[in-house]
């Protein structure tokens, strides 16, 4: 019963398809302008308008922190219910049921879950982000390196990892295996924009104009 509500809730709350029914107000379907995809990103790319980008990341953050929010209440002391919830919540952002398995590319949701439930995957995910953007200045290009440099900091630092993770996970191969399932959707989302990187030889380079 528990693993269906944490499942539930989490699916739920992540298949609101924010940037897609912020744009349709607008007369705009988002699964067909820019590159398709159905978030923060893409919804300013396409407006060109930062308030709209801000509210669209916000409110798929918000999905994330409600999925684990609500389940903590339940489930005060238990890890694995949390993270359930915000798994299902990222997949059902990234492969959105009500828009035909559309979606975001699952970074906002996940950083909304992360604030509560695992704090330090996302404080090294935004440092590690920080420092390759300012390098490479290109958005994409640091999201897939920042995705999986985050895994290998978390493997090798899993200790720490277990100590700031909250609650606590029954073990530490939990929480690693938490960890890999969560990184693991967000760089499934961005394999097509890494075929295009490499296709134009800039995964290593980096390049500003990649959208």
């Amino acid at each position: 019963m528990e693993y269906l509500l944490s499942s539930t809730i989490g699916y739920l709350l992540g298949s609101i398809p924010t940037g897609y029914l912020v744009l349709r107000a607008k007369g705009i379907n988002i699964t067909q302008k820019g590159s398709g995809n159905v978030g923060a990103m893409n919804s300013f790319e396409v407006t060109k308008s930062r308030m709209i980008g801000i509210f669209v990341l916000l409110i798929d953050a918000l999905k994330g922190l409600l999925s684990v929010y609500l389940i903590l209440l339940f489930f005060p002391i238990n890890f694995v219910y949390p993270a359930i919830a915000l798994l299902f919540a990222v997949y059902s952002h990234c492969f959105n049921p009500w828009i035909n398995f559309k979606g975001g590319r699952g970074l906002a949701t996940a950083a909304g879950g992360a604030i509560l439930l695992f704090p330090f995957m996302l404080i090294i995910w935004l440092v590690v982000w920080v420092i390759i953007y300012l390098i490479k200045k290109d958005i994409l290009f640091a999201n897939i390196w920042t995705t999986l440099i985050t895994l290998i900091i978390i493997f090798f630092a899993n200790e720490v990892a277990y100590k700031y993770s909250f609650p606590k996970p029954d073990s530490i191969s939990m929480l690693m295996l938490f960890s890999a399932a969560l990184l693991s959707l967000i760089f499934i989302k961005h394999i097509e924009p890494l075929k295009d990187l490499i296709s134009n030889k800039k995964f290593i380079k980096g390049n500003t104009n990649v959208k």
